[in-house]
């Protein structure tokens, strides 16, 4: 053992070494040395372990692995093949090619961001998404920032900091990463009164909490849960009419924001942001990466002296968006402007895909494993929108099952690969979900899937 650890170059001899010189020019001197020592404290704890110094070939491959791992971005893309459309953990929403292209030209240059190219003086940045969001919503005016919970932390802070917000308990909801909406309603300063029960909440249950210390009522979208059984919400119009009729604002957080029918495809009926609008809510706030399809960003829709508010409000420049996410919003509100959201946003493209497509790339994709022996049957299935949008509802899809002795060892070969590959596991079977998988990426999830089950039992 000892014999072993004496092989071990010094950090001063490897920096001698054309390799090791090489890297430091490429890389810097201080990177290529860290990365020496960290490799040589590495192989000190593998020799008294048991195994032999490696040769001068071995360590310097190794440093120079570990080299280039640490510059390596740890951001990469992925190929999704778990059926859920709006993944939470993978991104949510792809972005459409003219979205992409938009944020791009935008952070390539300069751009009129604040700048008004007529008067030659001084603009406004909401002022470049607020016209598209007015005429798709029906709303008097808008505002961006940098998501929904922001939008709903600038609204309560604005409008009712010291006073309080009426809201049903069965809308007290959770939302992504833990937080929870009572406490971004506190973060505001508003104090919050629960009314009703959890399943079931009428209006008389609003007007009895209604006090001279009252600012608005809220309502919450269930996103990402549903009650069922006995059950009842006050809808936004009854919560509107009663909100005039007490002198309060009412304020309708949507949550994922859908400006088209999920009825359309099969799915249960999202509350549609125009919807909304037109029920009378003084203030609806959405969220821009989820059905919408954009990158992520808040959206504030409703009337314009509120908004007006909310713009002069000091929490407005924590909460702002940058140069890239005003031109992506805008790039995919067009999208709707123009009609063509089905075709071009990735998000509404995988809702919209017709079963017989997905069954055919399915069916292609398992006769190019069959091939080489591996075991891929096409199965059927259902997907899921995710994201916090439509909860218990399903899409019927086709699956490529791959039948192996370790479901397991192959799904993680999978998601070490060049690109990474995400599918899910059930019944003993590892299941690839083509509605997910982007236009272009089939050929290369065949590539990627042949390349792990290499490491793993192809027959099993």
């Amino acid at each position: 053992m000892q014999t072993e650890l004496r092989k071990l170059p010094s950090v001063d001899r490897l920096l001698q070494e054309q390799p090791v010189q090489t890297l430091s020019r490429e890389y810097g001197h201080s990177l290529v040395v860290e990365a020496i020592r960290v490799t040589l404290d590495d192989l000190r704890w593998r020799i008294l372990a048991g195994a032999d110094c490696p040769s001068q070939a071995e360590l310097l491959a190794e440093i120079g692995g570990r080299v280039a791992a640490s510059t390596r971005p740890t951001l990469q893309p992925l190929i999704n093949a778990t059926g859920v459309i709006i993944h939470t953990n993978l991104g949510r929403a792809p972005l459409s090619d003219a979205t992409l292209a938009a944020m791009q030209e935008a952070g390539t240059g300069y751009s009129n961001l604040e700048f008004d190219l007529a008067q030659g003086e001084r603009g406004s940045r909401y002022d470049h998404a607020e016209e598209l969001l007015r005429r798709l919503t029906g709303a008097e005016a808008a505002l961006l920032v940098n998501n929904n919970a922001g939008a709903l932390l600038l609204i309560l802070t604005a409008l009712a900091r010291g006073r309080e917000v009426v809201i049903s308990r069965g809308q007290l909801v959770e939302i992504g990463g833990g937080f929870r909406i009572p406490d971004v309603m506190a973060q505001s300063g508003a104090r919050l009164i629960e009314v009703g029960t959890t399943n079931r909440t009428y209006r008389r249950d609003y007007e009895t909490a209604i006090t001279e210390a009252t600012a608005l009522l809220l309502r919450v979208h269930s996103s990402n849960f549903r009650i069922v059984g006995f059950t009842h919400q006050v809808e936004s119009g009854e919560l509107v009419e009663l909100a005039r009729e007490c002198k309060l604002e009412m304020v309708d957080d949507l949550g994922s924001g859908a400006l088209l029918d999920t009825a359309a495809f099969g799915l249960a009926h999202e509350p549609m942001v125009q919807e909304s609008v037109a029920a009378g809510a003084d203030l609806v706030c959405f969220s821009g990466d989820k059905l919408l399809g954009g990158p992520q960003a808040g959206i504030i829709v409703g009337k314009k002296a509120l908004v007006e508010r909310l713009k002069q409000h000091p929490l407005v420049r924590a909460l702002r968006v940058d140069k890239t996410t005003i031109a992506g919003v805008q790039a995919n509100l067009l999208h709707y402007l123009k009609g063509e959201a089905l075709r071009e946003i990735p998000v509404w493209r995988m809702i919209a895909m017709p079963l017989p497509e997905i069954e055919a790339r399915a069916a292609r994709l398992a006769a190019q494993l069959a091939e080489v022996g591996i075991q891929a049957e096409v199965a059927e299935g259902f997907s899921t929108v995710g994201g916090g949008s439509l909860p218990g509802e399903t899409l019927p899809t086709r699956l490529v099952a791959l039948r192996v002795n370790s479901p397991d060892a192959l799904a993680r070969s999978l998601r070490l690969g060049q690109p990474a590959v995400v599918g899910r596991i059930e019944g003993g079977r590892l299941l690839l979900d083509l509605r997910t998988v982007l236009p272009g990426q089939d050929e290369v999830l065949g590539r990627c899937a042949k390349r792990a089950l290499v490491t793993t039992d192809k027959h099993g």
